[in-house]
């Protein structure tokens, strides 16, 4: 659900029969693969069965001081699936990393070269897809008027063009250098890391490790979760209710309850759950200014706080906005000028609805109209099966030796962190795995930003983890002003551990920090309407 406005392998033969790269057991890349055709003998076409794939234009990019020198290659995997390849032309030494999109993409953002902590500057080849459409101006990524009535794009979006375009990447590489990849990567965040899970339990052979960062992997459950942040917000005549100019006291006030709660005063909630504040506390006494809550404003933040329910107190997501993340409800939840007033939660759930979230040619919906019941959520559920990444059984992409990554922000206000948990627990069974961790990032917002740690990317990890075998074991997570200056870095341990002070040097330093176990015990499954959906298997392309 990422904002573009806002946030801004392996056998040839596999793949010449069939666009797969095995990730069987290959040494480590280490060596510079030398291009053995000139980058314009590219425009061509490439018959993969199932993804006839066209190369439209394709030439060399100048090297500059942050990027190689590289052959940029433009194309689409038919009917639609528009991607962006860059090729190092000095110095690729067999890597092949492909990223995700956030919102409903509609554009591709140009895929920038990876730093992995590798002996070789621009290494890897790089990869993006709008998914199979393009979307409308001004926000792009919150158009969906796209789906209305054409399912081949649908199906584009909702699980086929990462597949596609991992495996025309790789016919073009092979093409170029002579050899396939020798280890292939995957990261996405928001959407893209529902493309990520998508990925390891659709298409085990597609990847050998992947990074999912705050996944929207409950996607249809998400969807209708915007809607009720819309609509907890929004008074009779449609104006907000809570506005961003309360958001501040709102969030002070937070800290003020629960900042040492973790045993640490450091200004961000390390466990927001532990936190009970209750925003009655902040209710004006005289006069309404930005330091107070009218009544009906204490009302619609702890409809915030809390989760989606039916009138029988079934919950339709599981979880809602946690204690902390209240300045990164600007824009999102609360609409402010640099969004146009409507808030991008609004925008998002009403596209689905309209558009993406009911098979095509029955009735559909809008955020006013949406009736928040366990009938309207199996309405939505047959198409949006089609879209979520809900599956537990990840055994072929474990068996094949693939590694996962997730990953997401304790202040997300997006995609609250409650599914990622229930996912991951369910996923484990709350034991330790050999293919996978999870990572909970304290104060960081959705995809990125935060009040203290604004910054956090394990892809580095993950390349050590695929290819030397060593398990990641700590990430940092980085801070920075507006001006770029790092302010703080804080280790984050495979959850459930815990970073703990230990007592001497500053706290904004990650030097200063030791793993612990949990405070209490991990009970991280919901009871909630889709328990269904973990078992129910999405459509597969060929």
């Amino acid at each position: 659900m990422k904002r573009a406005r806002i946030i801004t392998a392996t056998a040839a033969l596999a793949l010449a029969t069939t666009g797969f790269a095995p990730a069987a057991a290959t040494a480590a890349p280490d060596s510079v693969v030398r291009p053995i055709t000139a980058c314009g003998d590219l425009v061509r076409g490439f018959a993969l069965p199932g993804a006839a794939t066209h190369v439209t234009s394709a030439a060399v990019v100048a090297a500059t001081g942050t990027d190689p020198e590289y052959c940029g290659v433009q194309g689409y995997v038919e009917p639609a699936v528009r991607f962006e390849l860059r090729l190092p032309t000095k110095t690729y030494a067999g890597r092949y990393l492909q990223y995700g999109c956030g919102g409903f993409c509609g554009l591709i953002n140009p895929p920038a070269f990876a730093d992995c902590d590798l002996p070789h500057g621009g290494d890897v080849a790089v990869a993006a897809t709008d998914d199979g459409h393009v979307g409308k101006t001004p926000a792009v990524v919150d158009d969906g008027s796209w789906g209305a009535h054409d399912q081949a794009a649908r199906d584009d979006f909702e699980f086929r063009a990462p597949h596609v375009v991992a495996r025309a990447s790789k016919a073009i590489i092979q093409a170029f250098y002579g050899a396939l990849p020798k280890k292939a990567y995957f990261t996405g965040c928001s959407d893209g890391g529902r493309e990520g899970l998508q990925l390891a339990q659709r298409y085990p052979a597609d990847f050998d490790g992947i990074v999912a960062g705050a996944p929207a992997g409950y996607w249809s459950p998400l969807l209708e979760f915007q809607a009720w942040l819309a609509r907890a917000n929004t008074a009779a005549d449609g104006s907000p209710i809570l506005t961003a100019a309360k958001l501040p006291a709102l969030h002070n006030a937070v800290l003020a309850a629960c900042d040492r709660l973790d045993g640490l005063g450091d200004g961000q909630l390390d466990d927001p759950r532990a936190c009970r504040f209750d925003p009655a506390t902040l209710t004006c006494t005289g006069p309404d200014t930005p330091s107070c809550l009218t009544p009906a404003q204490v009302a619609a933040t702890r409809r915030l706080y809390s989760p989606p329910t039916d009138a029988h107190g079934t919950l339709l997501y599981p979880g809602g906005e946690l204690r902390g993340s209240e300045l990164s409800w600007a824009g999102w939840i609360i609409g402010v000028p640099e969004t146009g007033g409507l808030s991008f939660a609004r925008s998002l759930a009403d596209n689905y609805l309209r558009y993406l979230g009911y098979p095509i040619g029955t009735p559909a919906s809008t955020v006013d109209t949406f009736a928040f019941t366990k009938r309207e959520f199996d309405r939505l559920t047959p198409e949006g099966v089609r879209y979520n990444a809900m599956s537990l059984d990840l055994s072929a992409f474990q068996r094949r030796g693939g590694k996962l990554v997730l990953w997401h922000g304790w202040a997300d206000q997006a995609i609250p962190p409650a599914g990622t948990l229930d996912y991951y627990q369910r996923l484990t069974h709350g034991r330790t795995q050999n293919f996978v961790r999870l990572f909970m990032v304290p104060s960081l917002y959705h995809c990125g930003g935060g009040t203290t740690l604004t910054e956090f990317d394990p892809l580095r990890e993950l390349v050590a983890w695929v290819e030397r075998g060593t398990a990641p074991t700590v990430v940092t997570a980085t801070g920075r002003d507006a001006a770029g200056t790092v302010t703080r870095t804080r280790p984050v341990f495979p959850y459930p551990q815990r970073a703990v002070y230990d007592g001497s040097g500053s706290v904004d330093d990650a030097a200063n920090f030791r793993p612990a176990p949990p405070a209490a015990p991990v009970r991280d499954v919901v009871d909630w309407a889709g328990n269904g959906l973990y078992a129910i298997p999405g459509p597969v392309a060929r």
